[in-house]
C-alpha cells in the first residue's frame, strides 16, 4: 500500500482505503480496526494523501505530506508521541523541528492535528507504507549509482 491509495473524506473523520471507482463515486474501506466499507459519492470532496501538500517559505512553496511524514519518520520513528489533540503551540513546536520553513501565515493547528493523527494511524495499522518508502529510495539510489549518463551522438554533417 501507499499513500495514492489512502485517501481523507471531508467530513468524516479517519482515514480510508481506496478500494475502487464506482459509477457514482469511490468505494472506501476505513483503516481503522473495524475495516468499514462505505462509498464516497461524487459530490464528497475525497483527498488522496499523495496529492496533499503543506506551505513553505523555502525556495519551493510547499512539501508533500509524503516527504513531510519521511522527515517525521527520521526524527521520531513510528512511535509518535505526540497526542493530536494536544495545544497548538506543542503542534507548532512539533512541526518546527521537523520542517522549520513551514509558512506560518498558511499552516494552521486543525491541519497539523490532522496530519499528526493520520501520521499515527498509518504507523499503527499500515506501517508498510513507511517500508515501501524507504525501499524504493533505496532501488533508485543504486539504479543512479549503475547507470552512466547518457552522451549524445554528434550530429551528422549535411553534404553541400
Amino acid at each position: 500500500m501507499d499513500l495514492k491509495d489512502i485517501a481523507a473524506v471531508s467530513g468524516k473523520s479517519g482515514l480510508f482505503k481506496v478500494i475502487k471507482p464506482t459509477r457514482t463515486g469511490v468505494i472506501l474501506e476505513s483503516l481503522d480496526e473495524a475495516k468499514k466499507k462505505s462509498i464516497a459519492s461524487g459530490n464528497s470532496r475525497v483527498s488522496v494523501l499523495k496529492e496533499i501538500s503543506v506551505y513553505t517559505t523555502g525556495d519551493e512553496s510547499s512539501i508533500l505530506l509524503e516527504d513531510l511524514f519521511d522527515k517525521i519518520l527520521e526524527k521520531h520513528g513510528k512511535d509518535l508521541d505526540l497526542d493530536h489533540k494536544a495545544d497548538s503551540s506543542t503542534l507548532f513546536k512539533f512541526l518546527s523541528e521537523v520542517l522549520p520553513d513551514y509558512d506560518e501565515d498558511r499552516v494552521y493547528a486543525s491541519d497539523l492535528k490532522k496530519m499528526v493523527l493520520w501520521y499515527k494511524t498509518i504507523a499503527k495499522n499500515y506501517p508498510e507504507v513507511f517500508e515501501v518508502k524507504k525501499e524504493v529510495k533505496k532501488e533508485t539510489k543504486k539504479t543512479a549509482e549503475k547507470k552512466p549518463a547518457a552522451k549524445k551522438k554528434p550530429a551528422a554533417k549535411k553534404a553541400d
